[in-house]
């Protein structure tokens, strides 16, 4: 099976969705900056390797406790921000398009589904409590899960704003670099 991989964040989404999407909720509840010191607290763990980057983003993620319903809230996002997918992607055919992001999966379902892409694969994310079920949708995790829903897949192009994603790279028979929405070969 023929497949082309894109990275979500910054590739095809002008942005940070993650990021986004907690301004949108900090915006909505300012109380959920009682989360800062939980949250800073274990970005300082994980810079001076204390903490693995899942568990810093599960702490992250603790704000979704604040809220009683997230699929509303990620719906009531995405009607704002959906616009914020680029103009180059979306002049694609998806048919066979896999997103693979380190983004959670509850918060990509909305676009990948209006896109109509093969499948989604991201990070396993409670959206009540934040929890991860299972690592970070991130570097050699992404060929992992890949490798898991498409055994034999032909990966005929990769498409990432950040060198993080060499795993996805050194499987795809072409490479792009993407910046803004100029697209530029990656060379192996």
């Amino acid at each position: 099976m023929d497949i082309n991989v894109y990275d979500f964040d910054n590739t095809i989404y002008d942005g940070d969705s993650t990021i986004d999407f907690y301004m949108y909720c900090l915006k909505r509840k300012k109380s959920i900056c009682k989360y800062w010191f939980k949250q800073g607290w274990n970005m300082f763990l994980y810079i001076i390797k204390i903490k693995e980057k899942t568990e810093m983003k599960q702490a992250f993620f603790s704000f979704l406790n604040a809220y009683e319903n997230i699929d509303e809230l990620v719906q009531e996002f995405w009607n704002k921000n959906y616009s914020k997918i680029k103009k180059w992607y979306l002049k694609k055919d998806h048919s066979n398009d896999v997103i693979i992001s380190a983004s959670p999966e509850f918060l990509l379902k909305i676009p990948c589904e209006k896109l109509k892409v093969k499948a989604l694969i991201a990070s396993d994310v409670d959206k009540k409590s934040g929890k991860f079920n299972g690592k970070n949708c991130y570097g050699d995790e992404k060929v992992n899960r890949l490798n898991k829903l498409y055994e034999n897949a032909n990966v005929i192009e990769a498409y990432s704003d950040s060198l993080s994603d060499l795993p996805l790279f050194n499987i795809a028979n072409v490479s792009y670099i993407v910046k803004g929405e100029e697209i530029s070969k990656y060379e192996k």
